[in-house]
C-alpha cells in the first residue's frame, strides 16, 4: 500500500510537471509571437515616418514605376542609413513596387529576387494599408514572421526576422526541464514518504486498537471505519465462537447416538443379555441409528445453507404449492403424533428457491407437530398481506418460555432436551429456518407462551 501510495504521488508531480512545462512553453511562446509582430509593425511605421524609401531617394518615377531600378548610388545611400536599423534588430528589409518588382532587400541582390506581387503579406498590404504573414521551415526548425506596410508613393515596404518555433523552443528547454525534473521527482519521493507514513500511521494506531472500544480515530473521517473495522472485528470473533461451539456440538451430539449404538451391540455381541430384552436392544439401536442419521442430513443441509458462494435458482414461487407438496407427508407424521393438523391459503407468488422454501416449511411443522401434546391441532396458512407473501404455522403445543425464545434459532439449543431427543429432534431445524429466511431477504416472528402454543410467522 505505501509503495503504491507513493507511487502515485510521483506519477502526479511528474504529470503535473510536464503540463505545466507544456502549458507555460505555449503561453511563453505566444506572448513571443505576440511580441514579434509588435515589434516588426513598430519598425514598420517608423521606417515609414522616416522617408527612407520615397520617390526622391529612390531616383526613378513613383508615377510609372513599373520596371523601375534604383542605382547603385542611391542603395548605397540607403543601406547607409539603414545600416544601424540592421545591426541592431537582423530585419530584413524588402521594398516592393505596386507590380510586385522589388527594389531593394537588404539580405539579397535584387536581381537575384523573384517578383514578389504572389506574397501574401504584399497582396493585403496592397488591399488594406497592412499585411502580415508566417512561413515555416521544417528543415531549418525555425518560423519568419513577415510584415508589410503601405507607403505613401504606393510602394510597399516589408520587413521580417527568424525565430526559433514552437517545438525547437520546448526542445531548448528541455535540458532544463529535465534537470527540474529530477530535482522536483527527488522532492517528491521524500515527500511522498513522509506524507504516507502519516496516512498510514492512524489506521496501523486504529488496527492494533481494534479491540478498544475507547480508542478513538485520529480524524473525524476515519470514523465509520473504524467502527466498520471493530464491527468486521466482532463478527469474525463471533463467527470463530460459533464454528468453535458448532463443532463441540456436533462432537457431542453425534458421541451420543454413537455410544449407545455401540453399547448395545458389545452386550449383543458378548451374549450377555436375556433373550427377551433382545429385541429392546435391537429397538434402541435402530432408534440410535436413526437419530444419528437424522444428525447427518441436518448438518449436511445447514452445511448448504451456510455456503454464500453456493448458487440457488431464485424464481417466481407459488407458496401455495409448496404447502401443497409437503401436505401429504406432513400429515401422516401428525397421524403418527395423534395431531390435527389443517392446511389453507391462497395463491401467494414470490420470488425465492422452492427447494428451500419446502425445508423450511417441513421444519416449521415438524417442529409444531413434534412439540405438540397427543390430540392437539397445528395449522399452516399462506397469503398475502399488502403484496407481500407471508406463511404462518400455528399450534396449540407446549410452548416456548420467554427466557428461551431468544436463543431458539441456535443451533442445537433445545428447550426441553429430554423431549426433543424422544421425538427424534436434533436441535437444528430452526437454525436451518433462520438460514433460509435470510437468504430470502425475509423476516421470521415467533409468538409463544407455555402451555398455550407456538406461532411462528414468515413475512416475504
Amino acid at each position: 500500500m505505501k509503495k503504491r501510495i507513493n507511487m502515485q504521488l510521483i506519477n502526479i508531480a511528474l504529470l503535473a510537471i510536464l503540463v505545466t512545462a507544456i502549458g507555460t512553453t505555449t503561453l511563453y511562446y505566444n506572448l513571443f509571437i505576440k511580441q514579434v509582430r509588435n515589434d516588426l509593425k513598430i519598425c514598420a511605421e517608423v521606417l515609414k515616418d522616416c522617408s527612407y524609401f520615397d520617390g526622391e531617394l529612390a531616383g526613378y518615377d513613383i508615377d510609372n514605376p513599373v520596371g523601375g531600378e534604383i542605382d547603385a548610388n542611391t542603395e548605397q545611400k540607403i543601406d547607409s542609413k539603414l545600416r544601424d536599423v540592421k545591426t541592431q534588430t537582423q530585419l530584413r528589409l524588402t521594398w516592393v513596387t505596386a507590380d510586385g518588382t522589388v527594389l531593394y532587400d537588404n539580405d539579397y541582390a535584387t536581381s537575384e529576387l523573384t517578383n514578389h506581387l504572389d506574397r501574401p503579406e504584399i497582396q493585403e498590404a496592397f488591399a488594406t494599408g497592412e499585411g502580415e504573414a508566417i512561413r515555416s521551415s521544417e528543415t531549418m526548425q525555425r518560423d519568419t514572421y513577415y510584415y508589410a506596410i503601405l507607403l505613401d508613393n504606393n510602394t510597399v515596404l516589408r520587413v521580417s526576422m527568424d525565430a526559433h518555433n514552437f517545438w525547437s523552443v520546448f526542445v531548448s528547454a528541455l535540458p532544463m526541464l529535465a534537470f527540474i525534473i529530477i530535482g522536483v521527482l527527488l522532492m517528491c519521493v521524500a515527500i511522498s514518504y513522509i506524507l504516507t507514513r502519516q496516512l498510514i500511521k492512524p489506521i496501523d494506531d486504529m488496527v492494533e486498537n481494534v479491540e478498544n472500544n475507547d480508542f478513538k480515530a485520529p480524524y473525524k473521517e476515519l470514523e465509520p471505519f473504524s467502527k466498520k473495522i471493530r464491527a468486521q472485528h466482532a463478527d469474525i470473533l463471533s463467527a470463530a465462537k460459533m464454528r468453535q461451539d458448532f463443532s463441540a456440538s456436533i462432537s457431542h451430539e453425534l458421541k451420543t447416538p454413537l455410544t449407545a449404538i455401540s453399547g448395545y451391540t458389545e452386550l449383543l455381541e458378548e451374549n450377555m443379555i436375556e433373550e427377551e430384552r433382545r429385541v429392546h436392544f435391537l429397538r434402541e439401536i435402530r432408534r440410535n441409528s436413526d437419530r444419528l442419521l437424522a444428525l447427518i442430513n441436518d448438518i449436511i443441509k445447514l452445511s448448504e445453507v451456510d455456503r454464500v458462494e453456493r448458487d440457488y435458482t431464485f424464481e417466481n414461487v407459488d407458496l401455495l404449492d409448496v404447502m401443497t407438496e409437503c401436505a401429504e407427508d406432513l400429515r401422516i407424521s401428525a397421524k403418527q403424533r395423534f395431531i390435527d393438523i389443517t392446511f389453507s391459503g391462497s395463491s401467494c407468488v414470490i420470488c425465492g428457491c422452492k427447494d428451500l422454501l419446502k425445508e423450511m416449511l417441513e421444519n416449521l411443522v415438524q417442529n409444531a407437530i413434534r412439540y405438540n401434546n397427543p390430540g392437539g391441532k397445528v395449522s399452516v396458512t399462506v397469503h398475502e398481506v399488502n403484496g407481500r407473501g407471508v406463511c404462518v404455522v400455528e399450534d396449540n403445543g407446549i410452548g416456548i418460555p420467554l427466557a428461551d425464545q431468544e436463543r431458539i434459532f441456535e443451533r442445537f439449543y433445545r428447550v426441553d432436551k429430554s423431549r426433543s431427543k424422544e421425538t427424534g429432534g436434533t436441535g437444528l431445524g430452526l437454525a436451518i429456518v433462520k438460514h433460509i429466511v435470510e437468504l430470502h431477504d425475509a423476516g421470521i416472528e415467533l409468538h409463544s407462551e407455555p402451555g398455550v402454543g407456538t406461532k411462528v410467522t414468515v413475512r416475504f
